[in-house]
């Protein structure tokens, strides 16, 4: 069984098609949308943890590409500026999973990327700006 938090990229063309739908029904994934913002004729991406047996993943990828999405791995999506994070803890009260906590021993701010839906709320509550979307 393979699961990850991937972001897919829409371009104009392809915003109105079935595709979450085609990796349910002709690939055995199951999804759950983590966040979207799809609009009429523009580009959009929604970002979705996709689960499923290996090798219907690997085949629901290959669909995603040949139908020009752009599939970005989450962990990419949103990064901490380990230089800027003043470990204020601002952001550890708007992350809804728990990917950004405090280590109460050493009051330090703990950023774990696998567990980040990209929602970017921690990015509006960062006051030194340490957390950056990195979306293309």
């Amino acid at each position: 069984m393979t699961s990850k938090k991937i972001v897919l990229h829409f371009s104009k063309e392809n915003w109105n098609k079935p595709i979450v739908y085609r990796l349910v029904k002709d690939f055995n994934l199951s999804f759950n949308i983590l966040k979207a913002s799809v609009l009429p004729k523009q580009e959009s991406f929604m970002v979705l943890e996709l689960s499923g047996p290996k090798a219907d993943f690997k085949r629901g990828m290959e669909y995603l590409l040949q139908t020009g999405i752009v599939i970005e791995p989450i962990e990419k999506d949103i990064a901490r500026d380990d230089q800027k994070c003043i470990h204020c803890g601002a952001c550890t009260a708007v992350c809804p999973t728990g990917s950004l906590y405090i280590n109460r021993k050493t009051m330090e701010v703990i950023f774990d990327s696998s567990k980040c839906s990209g929602c970017e709320l921690c990015i509006k509550a960062c006051p030194p700006r340490a957390m950056e979307s990195r979306l293309v």
